[in-house]
């Protein structure tokens, strides 16, 4: 991709996704992730129902009358943006790729933090760590992670979601909201999805084709593997050839959802014909 098409594509994904942030995204998402917790602000005299607990005693010691300490809620937030740009993303049966769907949401969400001061940080992963932006602030470091969303070329084409969880618990060492954007095709991450869901608020969305969830009976067909390039031939006219491949993908999708559920992590689908603005707003409101 020249730089000139790659400007025209940054620019066009930015105009989509900054609308929808600023317009429908920008209070939803502050009012779901408002703060991880409180610090400190000011020391005021005791008043009538305030918490005992409160009290700052050294203050009250020295004054010889009750001061209490005053917290405020700590606004800045920092986001973590986890994206699968593994072999099996580059699939898409209607208008796009899983691909472009992961790149959209990403983007919205990068502008909802921008819009309310936030950082946002990128992961980029397959089977290793591709890329790694640390979290900063501005509109140049948002269209900094949109570009490499778009163009970043991975030298592998396999998953593992588990290595990447693992990589964010060692480098993020503060409270995060974190998105891991995958079709989420994979096992194993659970260990690691437990540890990283006790120290950030961790959301998994996954992005989905409706192609994908069996296979539809067409005689016999070459198959390639989107992640080992191994190509093979299968007789999809086969009901049990079918049958196990739906129990295959069915086991998948399960366990995405009761492995996030068990590390006390959010879950959102994405098909991607269809809205994912709704799916969004919908899943922040929930939460809110």
């Amino acid at each position: 991709m020249d730089t000139k098409e790659l400007l025209k594509k940054v620019r066009k994904i930015e105009i989509k996704t900054r609308r929808l942030s600023d317009h429908i995204f920008g209070g939803e998402y502050h009012s779901t992730f408002k703060g991880r917790g409180m610090t400190f602000s000011e020391v005021r005299q005791y008043q009538f129902g305030d918490d005992v607990r409160s009290i700052d005693w050294n203050v009250t010691a020295r004054y010889n009358e009750p001061f209490v300490k005053v917290f405020e809620e700590e606004r800045e937030l920092t986001m973590i943006l986890m994206a699968d740009i593994s072999g099996s993303e580059l699939f898409g049966t209607k208008s796009q790729f899983k691909k472009e769907i992961i790149t959209e949401i990403s983007a919205t969400l990068a502008f909802s933090a921008l819009q309310n001061n936030d950082k946002v940080g990128l992961i980029l992963f397959t089977d290793e760590i591709e890329l790694f932006i640390p979290p900063k602030k501005g509109k140049s470091h948002v269209l900094r992670i949109i570009r490499e969303l778009l163009e970043f070329q991975p030298k592998s084409r396999k998953t593992d979601i588990s290595g990447a969880l693992k990589f964010l618990s060692s480098i993020m060492k503060k409270k995060a909201i974190v998105f891991v954007l995958s079709d989420f095709l994979a096992e194993g991450y659970e260990q690691n999805l437990k540890i990283a869901g006790k120290k950030h608020d961790v959301t998994g969305i996954r992005v989905f084709d409706e192609r994908e969830t069996e296979i539809p009976n067409l005689g016999m067909l070459p198959v390639r593997d989107a992640e080992t390039g191994e190509v093979k031939l299968v007789n999809t006219a086969s009901k049990s050839v079918r049958m196990s491949y739906g129990q295959y993908y069915k086991d998948r999708v399960t366990y995405f959802r009761e492995t996030f559920a068990k590390s006390g992590c959010g879950v959102l689908s994405c098909r991607v014909d269809e809205s994912y603005v709704k799916k969004l707003l919908g899943y922040f409101k929930q939460r809110s």
